[in-house]
């Protein structure tokens, strides 16, 4: 593990912050270190907002129950974040440089938690296949053997919290989802 934070989870980062042994900031720099330091070999970021993340860290406010633990966000799907790109693992959508103009009621759930978001991570082109290896950003590689695929939709969030890199990562499972509606 990049991190000898990380040997904790998100709900024991967040009650280091409440006892005050580690501050907000602190934790997005450990989890900003840890993705510099996996995911060139594991390629599962998309976009990093990092700046914008130390600066929530820093005004992140207190009585939040996740105040100030870092996270990612799946590159697909209902979890837009105002002036943040989301580009569904596609080519097109990167180069059509598409912004968000709002927070999705995902995103503001983990935002009023109190979570730091660090950036997007890969996802498969618009999610439907079984490994995230699309076209556009290349494969993202399974941090336990790099010889194999983390999944996907979600494998870049994967990656990311296997890698130790964060504590947790947001993820989802639309085939889940339509299974369960038919039944």
């Amino acid at each position: 593990m990049p991190n000898d934070i990380y040997g904790a989870d998100a709900t024991e980062l967040a009650a280091l912050v409440r006892a005050g042994e580690v501050s907000p900031r602190e934790l997005a720099e450990a989890a900003i270190a840890g993705i510099e330091e996996t995911d060139p070999v594991l390629n599962f970021m998309v976009h990093r907002r990092f700046e914008e993340a130390l600066a929530d860290a820093e005004r992140t406010a207190a009585r939040r129950p996740l105040r100030g633990v870092p996270t990612v966000l799946k590159d697909l799907g209902q979890n837009l974040m105002t002036g943040q790109p989301n580009y569904a693992g596609s080519a097109v959508i990167r180069d059509l440089g598409v912004i968000a103009d709002h927070d999705s009621n995902v995103t503001r759930k983990l935002l009023d938690a109190g979570l730091v978001v660090l950036g997007r991570t890969n996802v498969p082109e618009f999610g439907p296949t079984v490994t995230t290896e699309p076209v556009a950003f290349g494969p993202t590689l399974n941090p336990w053997d790099t010889s194999r695929s983390p999944g996907g939709s979600s494998g870049g969030s994967a990656a990311a919290v296997a890698s130790g890199s964060v504590p947790l990562g947001h993820g989802g499972d639309a085939a889940a989802r339509s299974a369960s509606r038919r039944r």
